[in-house]
């Protein structure tokens, strides 16, 4: 599960093929094999950690993380999802370009990657990762326009963190996070504005 560097050949296995065919999110996950649920949501998740251009990505894959996560609360040994969504996928030629892009970027992740500073990813403050983890989910899973780069990177990170046992992978989860929860504000405020400002538009365009 640990094993260094294994993430990069299995998506070279996992997207290989002719670039029109579909991989689907549940032949994905079967691919995985013994791997584990933070190695499979990393997987789904590394779409979203750079801009793509796909529409709904961030829901698309955010909905099999989000199940995923819910049955690693629960203990199961295997994940599986619902036909409706393992069904889901999109075409390889898509996943391939993608890859390619980011190539450089994983192969550096994964060779920094180690077990340190475990104070980060052991007892209670394991399970707080794990529950901003899981809301983080919930988060890029929502349909919400220019808030999915941060969450994403943060997933990547927490995912990695518990992959490994590695604490600077937690840290940087963290920031990320915190990086999150301002991006979020910050649009919550913008958008309750722009509605306002409509509302007072429309109230001047009827009455005045």
């Amino acid at each position: 599960m640990s094993e260094r560097g294994a993430l990069l050949p299995t998506l070279d296995r996992l997207f290989a093929g002719p670039r029109d065919s579909v991989l689907t999110i549940k032949a994905f996950l079967e691919g995985l094999e013994s791997r584990s649920y933070a190695f499979a949501i990393a997987a789904l998740n590394l779409p979203n950690c750079v801009p793509t251009g796909i529409p709904w990505l961030s829901t698309v894959t955010g909905v099999p993380m989000f199940l995923l996560v819910v049955q690693y609360f629960l203990g199961r040994p295997v994940p599986s999802l619902p036909d409706i969504v393992g069904r889901r996928g999109l075409p390889r030629g898509k996943l391939q370009d993608f890859l390619m892009r980011v190539r450089r970027h994983i192969e550096r992740l994964e060779n920094a990657i180690h077990p340190r500073r475990g104070w980060w990813v052991t007892g209670m403050r394991r399970r707080l990762l794990q529950v901003t983890w899981l809301l983080l989910i919930v988060l890029l899973a929502l349909p919400i326009p220019f808030d999915n780069f941060l969450p994403a990177w943060a997933i990547l990170f927490f995912c990695l963190a518990l992959i490994e046992g590695d604490g600077v992978m937690a840290m940087l989860g963290w920031l990320f996070t915190l990086f999150t929860v301002a991006w979020t504000v910050f649009l919550a405020i913008i958008g309750h504005a722009a509605i306002m400002m409509a509302i007072a538009t429309l109230r001047q365009f009827v009455f005045d």
